[in-house]
């Protein structure tokens, strides 16, 4: 598929950015905000429909979009507009930022955001995390994770993964093998094979590696690596080896940060998978889920990035 074509949120096809505008002028500077109005316009642009929006709203105004969301709305639903109304790369470097304050990092978040993004988009977040901190991720990085999880991490943040489309059968094999004597074959397990191989490779070539690694060793690959392997590198290698896109959402229904992130961040890439596993995995909807969990404008406007019950 082509990036976009799996998502929920698209770009409208006769976007007029100047009527938007006043759309938004008129719920932000009304008496009392149209929530409603500002649901509909974040949830129905793509990105770059939106920041053409927050361009042409400041030379408007003299204003700042996100600055005057936040002025208006309050909590989970503030954090949820601002969000949508941010590009791609500035809420992935915020995202990052937040993870590694304070004590301790967030690895969760870290493996999130670096195992699911293209090398596009690491390019463009590792800019903006380095505008915002005057360090670059990698600089940062390196103080907070260390090991064979601080190996596969900044591996991923290079952002150098193979991108190409073509699969070869062999190759696959090869990589198969080369996992399975890397682990359940030997006594110990050879983590950095699993590291080269899981952070380096083309997405496609892994989905082939897989189904060979399978046809060797007669168990998943996710089988294999939850048995040698444990800890963050354990969850990172998972989280990788099927592109598990549902266990994003595991423990979503609680957690109101992930799931803003979540449907924010892959609303425009692949909600439609996101929703299909979902459903797969939990026998209900996530359209469903939403609604029994949240409510209120937070709940409508993630109802609207879900975008369809089933």
């Amino acid at each position: 598929f082509l990036p976009g074509e799996r998502g929920t949120i698209k770009a409208k096809p006769d976007f007029n950015v100047s009527e938007d505008v006043a759309a938004l002028r008129k719920a932000i500077d009304g008496i009392g905000t149209t929530e409603k109005t500002l649901i509909d316009i974040l949830t129905h642009r793509s990105s770059s429909q939106k920041q053409a929006i927050s361009k042409a709203y400041e030379e408007t105004t003299k204003r700042i979009l996100v600055n005057d969301l936040k002025g208006d709305t309050s909590g989970k639903f503030e954090k949820l507009l601002v969000a949508l109304a941010r590009s791609p790369a500035l809420n992935d470097a915020k995202w990052l930022i937040k993870a590694m304050k304070g004590a301790g990092t967030d690895t969760n978040i870290l493996i999130e955001i670096l195992a699911s993004r293209t090398n596009k988009q690491i390019k463009e977040l590792s800019a903006v995390y380095a505008e915002q901190t005057k360090k670059t991720l990698v600089q940062n990085l390196k103080t907070e994770v260390s090991g064979d999880f601080g190996k596969a991490i900044l591996l991923l943040a290079e952002g150098a993964r193979d991108e190409s489309t073509n699969v070869n059968a062999d190759k696959a094999k090869e990589d198969a093998k080369a996992l399975y004597q890397a682990g359940e074959k030997r006594l110990g397990t050879d983590e950095s094979k699993f590291i080269e191989i899981l952070c380096k490779r083309s997405i496609p070539h892994l989905r082939q590696t897989i189904l060979e690694y399978k046809n060797i060793s007669g168990k998943t690959l996710q089988k294999s690596i939850e048995k040698e392997m444990s800890g963050k590198l354990e969850d990172l290698l998972v989280a990788h080896e099927g592109m598990n896109r549902s266990t994003l959402l595991s423990g979503a229904g609680t957690d109101e940060t992930t799931l803003t992130r979540v449907m924010v961040s892959r609303g425009e890439i692949d909600m439609l998978d996101i929703r299909a596993e979902f459903k797969k995995l939990y026998q209900r909807s996530l359209y469903k889920e939403i609604s029994s969990d949240v409510s209120g404008n937070y709940g409508d406007c993630l109802k609207m990035i879900c975008g369809g019950e089933d």
